[in-house]
């Protein structure tokens, strides 16, 4: 009787030691990943400014963050700015942007120069689009296309495009990505809806400048 007592006694203590270590394992596990998130956010917005992060390590992209990128909170909506060195004013403003595309939700950002009409650039970091079609939204090729397009026009948004690839284009339309029609319409459909939330503060900053 009294070794079935101290077997008990045994395997009770094994088990209250592991339920400690695995749940020590998991909070560490769960502050890395919180703080491997917080990076990707940081990583992503600093790309959507336009600057070249592939030779920056993190150290780099956090100090690049600190120095130059600014978060608030607009009517509920939050916004990051970019200011230069030595600058007292920004000089382009980040929005997070998503939406539906064929098989996911599209995350990524998007950024407008100094005059908050044009895309300064506009970044993809989360989807689970087809490979070598709709992936290719997270592509430069993509990407590059939004530079210096018009998402505002004489304040309020633009009926923004993404065209049919070889498609005509004007100051507000992309081409599209081959075989990916659905995946282009969402990326279309996300950033007007976007756009149109932002459309009032954004001509409260222009409205404080005049």
């Amino acid at each position: 009787m009294r070794e079935d007592t101290q077997t008990l006694t045994f395997a009770a203590v094994i088990c209250v030691v592991c339920s400690l270590l695995l749940s020590g394992t998991a909070a560490g596990l769960r502050t890395r990943i919180q703080a491997n998130e917080a990076f990707d956010v940081k990583r992503n917005i600093v790309k959507a400014f336009g600057i070249d992060i592939s030779k920056m390590d993190r150290p780099g992209i956090e100090t690049t963050f600190k120095k130059h990128v600014s978060e608030k909170t607009a009517d509920g909506l939050p916004i990051f700015t970019w200011t230069d060195d030595g600058a007292d004013t920004p000089s382009k403003y980040a929005f997070p942007i998503s939406g539906k595309g064929l098989w996911s939700t599209l995350y990524g950002y998007l950024a407008l120069d100094a005059d908050l009409e044009t895309i300064a650039r506009i970044s993809f970091y989360d989807h689970k689009e087809t490979p070598g079609l709709g992936a290719e939204i997270e592509k430069d090729w993509f990407l590059s296309q939004f530079k210096g397009k018009k998402l505002y026009a004489d304040g309020a948004p633009t009926a923004f495009e993404v065209a049919k690839p070889g498609s005509l284009l004007n100051d507000h339309a992309v081409d599209g990505i081959s075989g990916a029609t659905l995946t282009g319409d969402g990326v279309e459909a996300l950033v007007r809806k976007d756009a149109a939330a932002y459309t009032t503060y954004f001509n409260s900053i222009k409205g404080n400048r005049e």
